[in-house]
């Protein structure tokens, strides 16, 4: 079986998928796709399921019965994933904004680093090719660092949809309970990797790097509302009273596990 999981969330996203670009990562020798449908209303499923009939071996489809966002489908795809055995186990947002060219190279990273969390960042640069509006620009980076103040981690990009990590036993602790954030899930699993939690050790500054992508664009057709937006918010401050809590905690925890080392 192949040692690396790619999971694909998917909502209403028939009109957007590209089957063939989706058939040449899970083609990749090392890799292969756990395609989640978070109960969609349109044709999605079908979609998915006629990906998966061309490669069978390479892609699989979760089918959930109802939509609970982009946080509950990825997890519900990356334990999955744990549960099979994989070795490493990342996510890529449907709508290929960053291309699975990109994927292919967080992976050969990952691959030849000591990393634990491999993930992409959406750096404007030149010799990129990094296309986002002006106002995505303005409001991402605004988020990526106000995420960055309140979960204590420095970041550059938070919510880049494509991200790998190798599996353990802290990627299992920080997956073992639901995510509170709908669409800033990926703030909430990197402070859960970084500062540590039950049962699994804080990874720290080292086990994380970024990688500038070579190519992003942005996709017409996102289902992130005003609303959505504010609801993003709320989650971050949530997420960062949980990640305080959790660092007091931990000094707590090492007294313990060094003492329970003495005897």
């Amino acid at each position: 079986m192949k040692s690396c999981v790619v999971v694909l969330p998917c909502f209403n996203e028939a009109e957007r998928l590209r089957p063939s670009e989706l058939l040449r990562l899970a083609r990749h020798p090392a890799i292969r796709l756990i395609c989640v449908d978070d109960g969609s209303t349109d044709a999605t499923g079908a979609v998915l399921e006629a990906i998966r009939a061309k490669a069978p071996d390479s892609v699989s489809v979760l089918h959930r019965g109802e939509n609970g966002g982009r946080g509950a489908a990825v997890r519900d795809g990356m334990r999955k994933a744990l549960a099979e055995g994989a070795q490493m186990i990342g996510f890529l947002d449907a709508d290929l904004a960053a291309p699975v060219e990109e994927m292919m190279r967080l992976h050969a990273v990952l691959v030849t680093s000591e990393a634990r969390a491999v993930m992409g960042a959406r750096v404007r640069r030149l010799g990129a090719n990094i296309a986002r509006t002006s106002a995505r620009r303005l409001l991402g980076r605004t988020f990526a660092s106000l995420a960055s103040l309140v979960i204590d981690v420095p970041l550059y990009d938070t919510q880049c949809g494509a991200k790998l990590f190798r599996a353990g036993s802290e990627l299992e602790a920080a997956l073992a309970q639901p995510f509170v954030a709908r669409w800033t899930f990926d703030v909430e699993l990197i402070a859960r990797l970084y500062h540590g939690g039950p049962g699994a050790p804080a990874l720290g500054p080292g086990a994380f790097i970024e990688v500038p992508l070579e190519r992003w664009h942005d996709v017409a057709g996102s289902k992130l509302t005003g609303r959505d937006a504010l609801r993003a918010l709320v989650d971050l401050a949530i997420v960062g009273l949980q990640t305080r809590t959790r660092r007091k905690r931990a000094p707590a925890r090492e007294v313990r596990s060094r003492r329970s080392a003495a005897a």
